[in-house]
């Protein structure tokens, strides 16, 4: 049959099972889903875009992707910064943007369940009203999903406290790639029966079902936090302070660093009047309430003093948001200074300086503006490499800038991602860090849930 014709084919059994306006197939508004937020990402032009409002939309989707094994990308709000989420050409994006209920909260049992495109900071706020918590939240928590939090296994500003977002997944409701459902995990505390395959599909990018529910744990309403921030003379110094806080045993619920460079871009893009000269910032919460709080704002602030900083605490709670949207905004700040290329590499906490002064030395090496920001308290950093993609010459710069982070990152006993995911940009780079062997496993269970492998193909790895 004729290329064309089985196009049309596929369409048309792709609209006998969807309601009206479920299936976008006009060139314009599909050019819309074909990337995420990514560089240096192929991506190409969808056959149709499925705007899945419930689980069995998502079915009927990928039965009819099964049939004629056309490839499926499933997408959230198309946020993420490793290309996962980018179309191939010919295939059918799968949308989970509409999926926008929370279906349940339940306040005894410290859950909630959702559907995965809403908002993380939506789902945070709706539970909030009911005296609960929900802690992953990414910096980009006002316009990313939770199916995307799910399929990268986000963390957040609050991770050095509270986790990732792994460790509030109780149970997910998936759809296979044959369009069967799969439901893991549970609502009680414990539960050890079985493959733990809940932790499977988080993280996966995709490659292995399309998440339509998940039912996240909750905790109790944590505590209006106090605020406190250092500025240090270098980085080096900043980030020595952040191994004498954790040596120390202090456990704040926010621990975060900002270079310089970083710090001028936050103050330009909110017309702040932060520190600038200076080599770095640190920022610290403390979530305990009361005297214990202000125990520990004090105790982290006596550490980052006795290590060259200059502490600021923050006396009220305007003051305390206009140091978290300083750190929330940097990367949309970079973004007004020119293309950005944004790593993420996480090392042990003790070589977090090192880390810093060898993107220092790329970047004076490279002729680039590299900012430096991150969830210092965890050791995950974000690289952000800004320069001009008109430039062929800044261009390759920057292309190789990325993998001398990356490469320092490995050498550092670190990974190379510690939030964002692999997706296409970091493909190479995690068959470098996992080796052979752990790869063929990673293949092998692919298979054995997606045999035809139409399941985001080409992303985390290849399928030879």
């Amino acid at each position: 049959m004729h290329p064309t014709a089985i196009a049309a084919e596929i369409l048309q059994a792709l609209a006998d099972g969807l309601p009206e306006h479920a299936l976008v197939t006009d060139p314009d508004r599909l050019e819309g889903y074909r990337t995420d937020r990514a560089m240096f990402c192929p991506a190409g032009m969808p056959l149709a875009v499925v705007l899945a409002r419930e689980t069995a939309h998502v079915q009927h989707a990928l039965r009819v992707a099964s049939r004629y094994v056309v490839p499926v990308v499933p997408q959230g709000a198309r946020s993420g910064l490793s290309g996962a989420a980018n179309a191939i050409e010919g295939c059918l994006v799968v949308s989970t943007e509409k999926m926008t209920r929370v279906l349940e909260v339940d306040v005894a049992n410290r859950l909630v369940v959702t559907q995965p495109g809403v908002m993380n900071a939506d789902l945070s706020h709706q539970v909030e009203q009911l005296g609960l918590f929900y802690p992953p939240d990414p910096s980009s928590w006002e316009f990313c999903s939770i199916g995307g939090n799910l399929g990268t296994n986000s963390g957040g500003l609050c991770c050095v406290k509270y986790g990732v977002t792994a460790d509030y997944v109780l149970g997910l409701e998936v759809v296979l790639a044959s369009g069967e459902v799969i439901r893991t995990g549970r609502r009680t505390v414990k539960g050890v029966a079985g493959y733990d395959l809940t932790r499977l599909f988080v993280g996966s990018e995709g490659t292995l079902g399309v998440i339509t529910e998940a039912t996240l744990a909750l905790r109790p309403a944590a505590r209006r936090p106090a605020t406190a921030a250092a500025v240090f003379s270098t980085a080096r110094q900043a980030a020595d302070a952040v191994a004498a806080v954790v040596s120390g045993g202090f456990v704040p619920s926010l621990l975060e660093i900002m270079d310089a460079t970083s710090l001028r871009a936050a103050n330009a893009y909110l017309h702040s009047d932060l520190p600038e000269d200076c080599g770095a910032m640190l920022l610290w919460q403390s979530d305990l309430g009361g005297p214990s709080a202000r125990e520990e704002i004090t105790g982290i602030g006596a550490l980052a003093g006795a290590h060259g900083g200059e502490v600021i605490e923050a006396d009220d709670p305007a003051e305390a948001a206009v140091l978290l949207a300083a750190r929330r905004s940097v990367l949309l700040a970079f973004e007004q200074l020119g293309t950005t290329l944004i790593d993420d590499v996480c090392v042990p906490r003790t070589r977090l300086g090192e880390l810093i002064e060898g993107v220092e030395r790329i970047a004076a090496e490279r002729e680039l503006v590299i900012g430096v920001v991150g969830h210092a308290g965890d050791g995950n950093m974000h690289p952000t490499v800004v320069f001009d993609s008109s430039d062929a010459d800044q261009l390759a710069r920057a292309q190789a800038s990325f993998d001398e982070v990356m490469a320092l990152g490995l050498e550092l006993g670190g990974t190379i991602t510690g939030e964002h995911g692999v997706g296409v940009l970091k493909r190479e780079w995690l068959a470098r860090e996992l080796g052979p062997v752990a790869m063929q496993a990673h293949r092998q269970i692919k298979a054995a849930l997606d045999p035809a492998g139409i399941l985001n193909p080409g992303k985390v790895f290849d399928l030879a």
